[in-house]
């Protein structure tokens, strides 16, 4: 039972996936969008899988989203709740980013009170 133990712990422990270095450097993006015609902004950045984004809204709202990405293959399907100012409360948003090439990568998402907005990030 022992020896049946030790190799199947040393077949997790080969076989797990590791965090690969590039996901723990952050992958910082921008993003402009619109709602009800008012231009939006944000700025965010990714890191294991996880994002933050601070961004301002129609009327001065500013505010910030917690996302939480689905990598699958190059697309990384995101979902992500935020707090913002200005009496507009809590944000929910969602969108998907996909890798250009090696080094660049794009986005489209909504945002409640950001609106659709298109992204463009680095991966370093």
């Amino acid at each position: 039972m022992q020896k049946i133990l030790v190799v199947a712990v040393g077949l997790v422990t080969l076989l797990a996936p590791s965090r690969v270095n590039s996901q723990l450097i952050p992958q910082p993006w921008v993003s402009v969008g619109v709602n009800d015609s008012d231009p939006t902004f944000a700025l965010g950045a990714r890191a294991i899988n996880w994002g933050v984004e601070l961004g301002t809204g129609a009327d001065g709202a500013t505010g910030i989203d917690v996302l939480k990405f689905i990598r699958v293959s190059i697309v990384s399907p995101y979902v992500g709740l935020g707090l913002y100012s200005a009496d507009k409360g809590v944000a929910v948003s969602g969108g998907i980013q996909v890798g250009a090439t090696d080094n660049i990568f794009v986005g489209v998402g909504y945002n409640t009170v950001r609106g659709i907005n298109g992204q463009v990030g680095v991966r370093f």
